[in-house]
């Protein structure tokens, strides 16, 4: 429906050419602004609710225990797995769980995970480049996001999250110690957290428009063809600037390949396309400081350009 509605205010009431590049950026535009922003609306009223109903001191005492070491990040990486989001769009549900007192390892464990594999993008893939490759792909989706997270998590970076983002309004109690819920109270919370990031949301939402209209799809294969060292590298260089999910993606990774480009080195680039992105780092911005998101970002970019490597080395296709 929001698709259609996209199509139709851009190709019917402002007549502009599918064909044309404005009208490709305006139709990506309108699209992922009316998506993401029913989706941050409808997360955000969930984790105030959330907050508001579960105990959740006794929720992170279950996450930080180390008996259950390892089991959240896993747990959140799959999640991340089954959600079929961008980049972009898993930012509302970082931003819920940052409010709800998630630890931020495995906040970020979801954050990495969700853009690089969900339900849609696996079946495609599948088709494309076979069985085998797609389940190598989606573990190593999934294991960037627990190891990437651990690795977050053993920072102490919780001081570099805007305080904003980190404050939790304990639920208030009637005299026998039942939790008053009002719908006002929580959609009140909700709404001050997207008051917080809206501009940088659409600002993010514009660049990745812009991007997507306007850079040519064969415009990298020049860089990426050959066996050279440093064709992962650049790889996922180049991929940073641009902007889409994986679903969009694959079949630019098919013909990267079917040019010659190694499966590692496509495969790096794709998930750097789709985990970094500029409009991603703008929204993020808006919730950490910029020291915290260089070592994000520096961190799954290294994770990525190690299993492009090791995807080359291993020959899996």
């Amino acid at each position: 429906m929001i698709e259609q509605f996209s199509q139709y205010f851009v190709y019917d009431v402002f007549k502009l050419s599918r064909q044309s590049q404005i009208g490709s950026s305006l139709d990506f535009f309108v699209y992922d602004s009316i998506k993401i922003f029913l989706l941050l609306i409808i997360v955000t009223h969930l984790m105030s609710w959330l907050r508001a109903y579960l105990p959740l001191e006794k929720i992170r005492d279950i996450i930080n225990s180390k008996k259950f070491y390892g089991l959240d990040y896993l747990l959140a990486s799959i999640f991340g797995a089954i959600t079929p989001f961008c980049s972009c769009s898993s930012i509302p549900l970082f931003v819920g769980f940052v409010g709800a007192g998630v630890p931020l390892g495995v906040t970020f464990a979801f954050l990495i995970t969700s853009p690089l594999v969900n339900e849609v993008a696996l079946t495609l893939f599948a088709g494309l480049f076979g069985l085998k490759v797609t389940i190598i792909y989606a573990v190593s989706g999934i294991m960037l996001g627990v190891i990437g997270g651990m690795i977050l998590g053993r920072l102490k970076i919780e001081k570099y999250i805007d305080n904003k983002f980190l404050n939790i309004t304990p639920a208030q109690v009637d005299k026998n110690g039942t939790r008053i819920i009002t719908f006002k109270k929580i959609s009140r919370e909700a709404f001050d957290i997207i008051n917080k990031i809206y501009i940088y949301i659409l600002v993010g939402i514009a660049i990745g428009a812009l991007i997507h209209g306007y850079v040519p799809t064969g415009y990298f294969e020049g860089y990426l063809s050959g066996q050279t060292w440093w064709s992962v590298p650049v790889a996922v260089i180049l991929a940073v600037p641009l902007y889409s999910n994986a679903s969009g993606v694959i079949p630019i990774i098919q013909a990267l390949v079917a040019k010659g480009v190694p499966l590692g080195t496509a495969l790096a680039f794709m998930m750097a396309t789709v985990g970094l992105s500029l409009p991603e780092a703008l929204m993020l911005k808006r919730v950490m400081k910029l020291k915290l998101l260089l070592i994000f970002f520096a961190t799954v970019t290294i994770s990525i350009i190690i299993l492009g490597y090791l995807f080359n080395i291993n020959m899996i296709y």
